[in-house]
């Protein structure tokens, strides 16, 4: 679990960068079908990964800038401060990288069971 926790944090954190909001999709489901067995904590680890990757660089924009990016966004969506920016930022991602990770462990069981499906037939 450790491990597929830290490969989604810097993956998802490093292709965030790169591509598009939606890749965090990618290191999330393809960890958790090769790492982890069990929904439940393949969903744990793909909400808290990819929410602190997210986190963490929202957390490095906010200082960096001064806050100054965060606190209008703060201003602008009504929740006054903008560390609650920061947190609703860390919740946009660690919902879908939860049912990312959910999915990609969902997906491996299925092949599992099909796999030994056929090789029984």
């Amino acid at each position: 679990m450790a491990k597929a926790f830290f490969g989604i944090f810097i993956f998802s954190w490093i292709i965030a960068l790169l591509l598009p909001w939606w890749a965090l999709f990618i290191p999330a489901f393809l960890l958790s079908a090769w790492a982890i067995n069990n929904s439940f904590i393949a969903f744990l680890t793909g909400f808290m990964a990819s929410g602190f990757g997210w986190f963490v660089q929202a957390l490095y924009i906010h200082f960096a800038n001064d806050a100054i990016l965060s606190s209008r966004m703060a201003d602008m969506f009504g929740v006054g401060s903008p560390w609650a920016v920061l947190w609703l930022t860390f919740l946009v991602a660690a919902v879908p990288g939860g049912l990312a990770a959910l999915a990609g462990t969902l997906f491996a069981s299925v092949m599992q069971k099909n796999k030994t499906t056929s090789v029984s037939n």
